[in-house]
């Protein structure tokens, strides 16, 4: 029986199938066996433990020598999630190897440890699909540098601009997203070998070298002072994540918004047997820009949980770890299904050229108010460039006549000696400003 929305029959698709695969029952299992096995490795090299036990150790520490049901149950009686794990691992390790098991180390260790392995490799999920995002979009930039489109501020027509700059502003954000993980994924994940409290009790001086031995064999960073009641390490990811999923559900939000029937300038990807309503046979919705606005809102629903997590009481609480244990899973999870869904939106995305200038034409010069303004501006000053414009534009607004033709009949403007390249000046598409330049350097500056 299937419970929860990673699993279930009808939300089990919106999530990453590879990422749900590293943080299945199995793949958590054999992380915690594969730290488990390389400290055992570590210590037979600093001569904790006798080299034929390590190898034993590593020989069963195989979650497919496990009864996974078996192990529930024992899990939930003992109500402790890990010393019914060693209790079986023990046995399939016999005598003497069973005692050199989890020598020095306490369950958070593990857990920790096994969980940075596993963020590791959902970042490299992550960082791949972001990869391909920006690229995606940066071909379709490129393509579209100079394309006009009208830029909107507040809902409302403000400049003309090109498609390229547009996509320039979410090309530059996801970089820093990307960077931003990139440089997080280390440091918030490390690998943690403290022991009971964190201060190397059990192994004395040693210990500090197993822990960096232990991070060398497993390709993490050693976490120096792995104090149990610090979650701001991990929390530093966490956040951001929440700060892609803004971004990814920012870029969402627009793609709904220019592929609605009035606006119509671009669409995500169609194909038949994509049904958008079940009675109202014409609809073509922007389910997957929706699916990816969810999957963000569910993303940055779990941060402030994080946060709230750091708060522990003494050197370890349960009544904190045991929300990052199913918080971390569930953020990763998600995480790579922000990434690849924002892939694979903008790898299906549709340009309408002809719409954007439908759309540019509608307030017949009205965008190009500032453009007349900065070529009046040198004779009359801008404030008083722009009062005149302002009554020219609000009278073309409010009697429904061209912009040019109130900017003629106004009676201060009439008596100055207008522009001869008006009409040029109301040309949308040329007032583009740097919007080129920028999209060109933008998409210079983020190719890898």
């Amino acid at each position: 029986m299937h419970v929860g929305m990673f699993e279930s029959f009808v939300t089990g698709h919106w999530f990453s199938a590879e990422a749900k695969r590293i943080w299945s029952d199995a793949a958590t299992l054999q992380a915690w066996l594969d730290v488990e096995a390389a400290l055992a490795r570590v210590q037979a090299r600093l001569g904790l433990v006798p080299a034929d036990a390590a190898v034993t150790i590593a020989q069963q520490a195989d979650a497919t020598r496990f009864d996974l049901v078996r192990l529930a149950e024992q899990i939930a009686f003992a109500q402790h999630p890990l010393v019914p794990v060693l209790r079986q691992l023990e046995a399939l390790c016999g005598e003497p190897a069973a005692g050199c098991v989890h020598l020095g180390a306490t369950t958070q260790n593990i857990f920790d440890t096994a969980a940075a392995l596993q963020m590791r490799r959902s970042h490299a999920l992550t960082a791949a699909a972001l990869d391909e995002a920006i690229a995606q979009l940066a071909r379709i930039a490129a393509t579209h540098a100079a394309t006009p489109m009208a830029g909107r501020t507040h809902g409302q027509h403000a400049l003309p601009m090109s498609l390229g700059f547009k996509l320039a502003g979410w090309i530059d954000e996801l970089d820093r997203d990307r960077t931003r993980l990139a440089e997080r994924i280390g440091p918030s994940f490390p690998a943690c070998m403290g022991g009971a409290i964190g201060s190397f009790a059990a192994l004395g001086p040693i210990g500090r070298e197993v822990e960096r031995n232990l991070a060398a064999e497993l390709g993490l960073m050693p976490a120096g002072l792995p104090m149990r009641a610090a979650f701001d390490r991990a929390s530093d990811y966490v956040g951001a994540l929440g700060l892609l999923a803004a971004t990814a559900q920012k870029i969402a939000q627009e793609l709904v918004f220019l592929q609605r029937t009035e606006i119509g300038e671009a669409s995500e990807a169609f194909h038949l047997g994509k049904v958008g309503s079940s009675t109202m046979a014409q609809k073509r919705n922007p389910s997957t820009a929706q699916l990816l606005a969810s999957l963000a809102r569910l993303l940055r629903a779990r941060v402030p949980a994080a946060l709230e997590a750091m708060v522990r009481n003494d050197e370890g609480d349960a009544a904190a770890t045991n929300v990052t244990d199913t918080l971390l899973p569930e953020l990763a999870i998600l995480g790579v299904s922000v990434a690849e869904t924002l892939a694979r939106l903008v790898q299906g995305l549709q340009v309408h050229p002809q719409a954007m200038r439908r759309n540019l034409g509608i307030t017949g010069g009205l965008i190009s108010a500032e453009a007349v303004m900065m070529r009046l501006a040198p004779r009359l000053g801008r404030h008083e460039a722009h009062r005149l414009l302002y009554e020219a534009a609000q009278r073309a607004q409010s009697e429904g006549i061209a912009f040019a033709d109130a900017i003629r009949s106004h009676p201060d403007l009439a008596a100055l000696q207008l522009p001869e390249d008006l009409a040029a000046l109301l040309e949308p598409g040329a007032y583009l400003g740097e919007s080129v330049a920028l999209t060109r350097e933008t998409i210079a500056r983020v190719s890898r």
